[in-house]
C-alpha cells in the first residue's frame, strides 16, 4: 500500500525534473509551481528533495533551481550503453528484410549528419557508413529531422550559402529553398533524396521521436534508384515500411510522433 501511494509524488518528482531539463537557464519555484499546476508547498518539498539527491541545484542568491550534477551522470550513463544504437539495431534487421534494401539510423549533430546505424542485405554498398558524417540538408535523413526543428534554428544552421554544401550539383542550394523542401516533407511526413549523395542512389526517410515529440534521429532506407522498376516497389510503399520502422523506434525509446 505504501509503495503505490508514492507513485505519485515520483511523478510530480520527474516532472519537476523534466521541467527543469528543458529550461535554458535556473528558474524559480514559483514558475515551477505555475506551469506545473503544483501547489507552492510541494514544489519547494520536491524541490528539496531533488536537491538532496543531487538531481536540482539550489542557487540561492538567485532564488532559481536548476539541474544538478546527478543529472548529468544519468545523461552521460544513458550515452555511454548507446540505447538508440542497441534498440535501433533490431528494428533497422526488420526493415531490410521488408525492402531488401540497406537501412540506416542518423542524428543531426550541428548541421550534419551523423549515422550511428547501418544494416545492410548482401554486398550492398553505400556512402552511408557508421561514423559517416554528411551535410544536414542532402541526405534524406538529415532533412527528416530538419523538417521538425523550428525555422530559427535551422536558420542558424544554415546561416548562408557557404552552408549549402554541394556533392552531385543536386538538393538545396539556399535556405529558402531548404525551407520550402522541408515544408513539403514535413506535410508528406517522410523526406526523399535523389542522387543529392552519391548518383545512382536515392534514399526516404522518416524521423523518430522522443517523449517529448521531438526529432531526435531518423531511419532511412537507401536503394539504387534503377532498381525499384525491378523490385516493383515505389517511393510511397518504401516509405510507408520506413515509416512502420520509425515509429517502431519512437515507440521502443519511449516516444511519440509530433504533432
Amino acid at each position: 500500500m505504501g509503495a503505490s501511494s508514492d507513485v505519485p509524488g515520483l511523478r510530480r518528482g520527474l516532472a519537476v525534473l523534466r521541467l527543469l531539463a528543458t529550461k535554458a537557464a535556473p528558474v524559480t519555484a514559483a514558475a515551477v509551481a505555475r506551469e506545473l499546476g503544483l501547489p507552492r508547498s510541494s514544489t519547494y518539498h520536491l524541490l528539496g528533495e531533488l536537491c538532496a539527491a543531487g538531481f536540482a541545484t539550489h542557487l540561492p542568491e538567485e532564488r532559481r533551481y536548476g539541474l544538478g550534477v546527478a543529472a548529468f551522470e544519468v545523461g552521460s550513463a544513458y550515452l555511454r550503453h548507446d540505447p538508440l544504437e542497441r534498440l535501433g539495431r533490431p528494428v533497422l534487421t526488420r526493415l531490410i528484410a521488408r525492402t531488401g534494401h540497406a537501412a540506416h539510423l542518423g542524428v543531426l549533430h550541428g548541421g550534419e549528419t551523423l549515422y550511428l546505424l547501418r544494416e545492410h542485405p548482401g554486398d550492398a554498398h553505400t556512402v552511408t557508413d557508421v561514423g559517416v558524417r554528411l551535410p544536414g540538408h542532402l541526405p534524406a535523413s538529415g532533412r527528416a529531422v530538419l523538417a521538425h526543428l523550428p525555422a530559427a534554428q535551422v536558420r542558424v544552421l544554415f546561416p548562408g550559402r557557404r552552408a549549402f554544401v554541394d556533392r552531385t550539383g543536386r538538393g538545396p542550394r539556399h535556405l529558402p529553398g531548404l525551407r520550402a523542401l522541408l515544408a513539403a516533407e514535413r506535410r508528406r511526413g517522410w523526406a526523399v533524396e535523389d542522387g543529392y549523395v552519391v548518383e545512382g542512389y536515392a534514399s526516404v526517410a522518416v524521423a523518430v521521436f522522443d517523449h517529448g515529440g521531438r526529432a531526435v534521429a531518423a531511419i532511412s532506407t537507401t536503394f539504387r534508384h534503377g532498381c525499384l522498376s525491378e523490385c516493383g516497389a515505389t517511393w510511397p510503399e518504401l516509405a510507408e515500411l520506413t515509416r512502420v520502422a520509425a515509429d517502431e523506434l519512437t515507440a521502443r525509446i519511449g516516444g511519440h510522433r509530433a504533432g
